[in-house]
This record gives structure tokens, sequence and C-alpha cells, in this order.
């Protein structure tokens, strides 16, 4: 007598995606509890990161595997959050220079501006392909590289960051879930980049 195949319950496709973005804004609420250190950001970003790969590989994964991950990311996470911070001051003083009427200020501004941008990209990039074990350095030097190789990705997360930054000047509180979706953004331009 043949064994029945039995199947595995697949869920509809609006419910799985449903539960993707849900779990998206969930992991916004992980990030920003867990950047209230003001330099563990990268870290932050990087285990919410790994935890949304984890959830749309359908790999188990909950709050005790993300605190695991921030911690590891935390070991050298943070001096990413103190140059990340060194670099929006920068970029601050640059735009002190353009107010101020300097000669050349306007083109220093728009440099470091653009600096500024390419840096938080970067980062967004090296976050979304950390794992245990990873070095920093190495991460943020082969996102660098994509970065610039693969513009298209790089103006996506531009975009993701604006829309939360537009989050937070509407409605304060709407931008700590928002992060999660540009987590996600930055997952899923890394995944587009990693199958071209």
């Amino acid at each position: 007598m043949a064994e029945a195949r039995v199947r595995p319950r697949r869920e509809p496709v609006f419910a799985d995606r449903f539960g993707i973005f849900a779990e998206c804004l969930l992991t916004g609420v992980w990030i920003a509890v867990a950047s209230l250190g003001v330099v563990t950001y990268p870290a932050a970003f990087a285990a919410g990161a790994r935890h949304l790969r984890r959830r749309a590989a359908h790999r188990g994964g909950g709050w005790r595997e993300f605190t695991a991950d921030f911690r590891s990311a935390l070991r050298g996470g943070w001096a990413v959050g103190v140059a990340g911070w060194g670099a929006a001051l920068l970029a601050w003083v640059d735009v002190q220079a353009v107010r101020a009427g300097l000669p050349g200020g306007p083109l220093v501004g728009a440099v470091g501006l653009f600096a500024l941008i390419g840096t938080a990209v970067a980062g967004l990039r090296a976050a979304a392909v950390w794992a245990p074990g990873e070095r920093w350095r190495v991460l943020l030097a082969g996102a660098g590289r994509r970065t610039v190789r693969d513009p298209a990705g790089s103006f996506l997360l531009v975009g993701g960051a604006l829309l939360t930054c537009c989050s937070a000047l509407l409605i304060a509180p709407l931008a700590v879930p928002v992060s999660g979706a540009v987590a996600a953004a930055a997952v899923a331009v890394e995944e587009r980049y990693r199958r071209r």
C-alpha cells in the first residue's frame, strides 16, 4: 500500500506578505529600542536585518535571537556608530559653512551632503549582509563598492530613508516602525544585487 504524500500547508500569498510587513514593523520597534544607546544603531540595524532575513526564509527567530545578534554586532558596531556621528558632525559643519557665506561654501556643502548620504547607504548595505563573526571594516568596504556599482539600489535606500524622515516629520512615532521597513529594503536591495 503506497503512502499518501502529505503536502505542507501553505499560507495564502497575501497572508504571507502581510506577515512579513508586520514583522518589519515589529523589527522597527526592536531597532529603535536597541538604538537608544546612540552609537548602537549599526548593530541594531544589523540584528534587525538578520532577523528579517531569517523570517523571509521561513526560519524561526524572535526577540532572543535578535538580542543575541545585537550583542554580537555591537562588538565592532559601536565604533561604526561613533564614525557615523562624526560624519554627521562634519556634514553639519559643511552646512554652517554654506550658511556663513564662505567662498566655495555651496560646493563644499553639496560634497559633504552627498558624502553623508553615500556613507549612510553604505552603512545600511553593510548592516543588511552582516552575520556573526563578520568584521565591520570588511563589510563597509564591500558595501561602499556596491553603493557605487549599484546606483539603482542605492537610490532605493535613499528613498526609504527619506520616507522615514518624512514620517518622523508628520507623525513622530511612525518613524519607529518604519525603520524596520528601511532594514527590509536594505535586505531586499542586497538580495537583488546578489542575484544579478
